[in-house]
């Protein structure tokens, strides 16, 4: 008895005509075109972050294998320890290769500025790669909330052509439209938020890796000119911990 009452009162409750999915059919072309582009915006912010974030881990892991690589006896005997793909390897053959071509050069430009420009082009090329689309979570960032904002006022528009028809402000005049407005703004910020915290995320680890190379490519410059005599200098080790107060005698 309970079911069948319950089962009258869902075939008797009327439609919701205010959904996402009705507000899209009343937007029309434009509000579909809309939610499109915040689709493929959303899209494309996700894709840019869990790929540039995989590229930029595999890096710092690469990083953590340099301690063996100042343990070899040459730098062509380190270089071949790291992976082809490490970006510290292209360093390294960046230098060996502007070391071996400085001596085929007739003008008398120093050994020490030719290594070091090699040096900054192939860090300026892996920096590069690494920004690439970070343009893209930029642009998400700072237009997607006026596409949305051009959804909001296109719905507002089909509101009031509503109310100018019936001659009344009636709620279930403007709820379909109005409805229509605030769900597009609500997904300009859904798809700009995230692409501005992602943004800073990667520039941020960006900025760091940054930092390891140019340390890198400063030890690698000062090995070669040195002729293997400078490496970097070991860490250094903890302090040790003073030892405990004699305990004062009571009195």
């Amino acid at each position: 008895m309970l079911f069948e009452i319950l089962a009258a009162g869902a075939n008797a409750a009327p439609q919701n005509k205010f959904g996402f999915a009705e507000a899209l059919k009343g937007g029309g072309l434009i509000a579909q075109t809309t939610v499109a582009i915040m689709a493929i915006f959303s899209f494309g912010s996700f894709f840019i972050l869990f790929t540039r974030w995989a590229d930029q881990s595999k890096i710092f892991k690469q990083y953590q294998a340099l301690t063996g690589f100042w343990k070899a006896a040459t730098l062509k005997d380190g270089a071949a320890k790291l992976e082809k793909t490490s970006p510290f390897r292209d360093i390294v053959e960046a230098g060996l290769t502007a070391e071996e071509n400085h001596g085929k050069m007739a003008d008398t430009l120093e050994a020490h500025d030719w290594v070091h420009g090699s040096l900054s082009r192939t860090e300026a090329s892996i920096s590069a790669y690494l920004a690439r689309g970070l343009p893209f979570l930029a642009t998400v960032g700072s237009t997607a909330p006026f596409v949305g904002l051009f959804g909001t006022v296109v719905g507002i528009y089909r509101a009031l052509i509503a109310i100018g028809l019936a001659g009344s402000a009636s709620i279930d005049k403007v709820a379909g439209p109005v409805g229509e407005s605030l769900i597009m703004t609500a997904i300009g910020l859904l798809v700009a938020v995230p692409a501005v915290l992602a943004y800073n995320f990667l520039q941020a680890r960006n900025k760091r890796i940054n930092e390891l190379l140019t340390g890198f490519s400063a030890d690698v410059l000062a090995y070669i000119n040195s002729k293997g005599m400078i490496k970097p200098a070991a860490p250094a080790a903890a302090p040790a911990k003073p030892a405990a107060a004699p305990a004062k005698p009571k009195a």
